[in-house]
């Protein structure tokens, strides 16, 4: 399959329908395809709706000539000028039917999600995703390791129950050495990505507007997992790839330009709208939590080699911290709404004697890019095409907080710094209560 054909566009859903809906079936989600179902339907309708206008504007010519040719002969037009009319108005009511006509297939477009790239496993849930790599050996520990909440409340650095009482539940204060730690690993990052990886570092808002979470898959479908400000068409942001994918919304740009690499370290807000009951326990899932995430506008053709190197370089800050982990490809069934290929890094957790998500790196192809309408081109004569976004988590700041705390408890209740972050901790090697 072309590169270019891995992503939904509406000529190529016509052209190729079964083939599409083929692959959308892979995501195990029967709205979606009754969705591809009504848009072939509608997208039928609407190019024989213009064909009709089409037809009606040449019978009007047709006529309009017809009177000119007559007229001047002194001949009755009347009959014709009022066939005119009544064509001009069949043409009027069947161009306000396509109009409603193109905003329900807009609408269906924005509710479908994108199709996964051939390489992706085929598979129902997370239990169907496949371990690419497993890198260094978990801690083995000869006494029963602690949870990180129960780690940070001893420590005196993380503290759950003011924070509820301050806002609510899945909130965290941070204390001392624990606010510390967040703020070197969150510098940490930033300097590995941007000196090393060739990163641009960025500072965006970290509020955007509906058209902003449009462009990244998040409105219209996801808007119960957001914060939205009373009385404002604006949102906190759920991830940095919103503000990011955004910074070039409704732009064409130049070929020479890309890839553009870019880094962001942002809070993050979240409703965690239909999470209930899970991980309701210290930093995995928070409605306010830290984030370094990276940003990635590439080549069409160039945009899975980036994909990968953008996962090398968040697995290189676990790498650092000495933490083990392992590279899983999503299946069809559990990637997300706007990727066509994900790889999640997962971390171990001692306290779960399991793996967790600390990010997740995917390429949404032009899927993004279409819905913002970022386009490049290859040279001055050259016809725009759609630029090809990927996102990062590099990494996810708590959960990464919540992984050192726990493999790197002691005995004692303690807790290791990794030699990585010590320079970023003004030396220190060990926190203690």
């Amino acid at each position: 399959m072309c590169y270019n054909q891995a992503m939904l566009d509406l000529k190529y859903i016509q052209e190729n329908f079964e083939e599409v809906k083929k692959r959308m079936a892979t995501r195990g989600q029967p709205q979606a395809l009754a969705d591809l179902d009504e848009l072939y339907h509608l997208s039928d309708e609407l190019r024989s709706q213009v064909q009709r206008v089409q037809a009606l504007r040449e019978k009007r010519n047709r006529i309009s000539e017809e009177v000119k040719k007559l007229k001047p002969q002194g001949k009755d037009v009347s009959a014709l000028i009022e066939d005119s009319r009544k064509v001009g108005e069949e043409i009027s009511t069947l161009e306000k039917e396509s109009r409603e006509l193109e905003e329900q297939l807009n609408s269906l477009l924005l509710r479908i999600p994108n199709l996964p790239h051939e390489s992706v496993p085929v598979g129902k849930s997370s239990e169907d995703n496949v371990v690419v790599r497993s890198v260094g050996e978990p801690p083995v520990f000869n006494f029963g390791p602690q949870p990180h909440w129960d780690i940070g409340k001893n420590l005196g650095i993380l503290d759950f129950e003011r924070a509820a009482k301050i806002t609510g539940s899945r909130f965290a204060v941070y204390f001392g050495a624990g606010a510390r730690l967040e703020r070197a690993l969150i510098n940490f990052m930033l300097d590995l990505h941007t000196r090393e990886k060739g990163f641009r570092e960025v500072i965006p808002p970290f509020i955007a507007n509906a058209a902003s979470l449009t462009g990244t898959g998040n409105l219209p479908k996801f808007a119960e997992d957001l914060f939205k400000l009373e009385g404002y068409d604006w949102y906190l942001i759920p991830t940095a790839e919103v503000p990011l994918t955004n910074i070039y919304r409704n732009e064409i740009l130049e070929a020479e330009m890309l890839p553009q690499r870019l880094v962001a370290y942002t809070p993050c807000f979240r409703s965690e709208a239909g999470s209930y009951g899970k991980d309701i326990r210290g930093l995995i899932r928070q409605h306010q939590f830290n984030k370094v995430e990276m940003m990635i506008f590439s080549l069409p053709e160039k945009s899975l080699g980036e994909l990968e190197y953008m996962t090398s370089c968040a697995e290189e800050v676990l790498k650092r911290l000495g933490l083990a982990y392992r590279v899983v490809a999503l299946c069809t069934g559990d990637m997300g709404f706007a990727s066509g290929k994900t790889y999640d890094l997962e971390v171990w957790m001692p306290s779960k004697q399991a793996y967790m998500e600390i990010s997740s790196c995917s390429d949404c192809f032009d899927f993004q890019a279409r819905r913002a309408q970022i386009k490049f081109k290859r040279g001055a004569k050259a016809k725009p095409e759609f630029v090809h976004t990927l996102n990062g988590s590099g990494l996810a700041v708590g959960r990464t907080v919540s992984a050192i705390l726990e493999n790197y408890q002691q005995a004692d209740g303690s807790v290791l710094v990794p030699a990585a972050l010590r320079p970023y901790m003004n030396g220190l090697e060990i926190i203690k209560a």
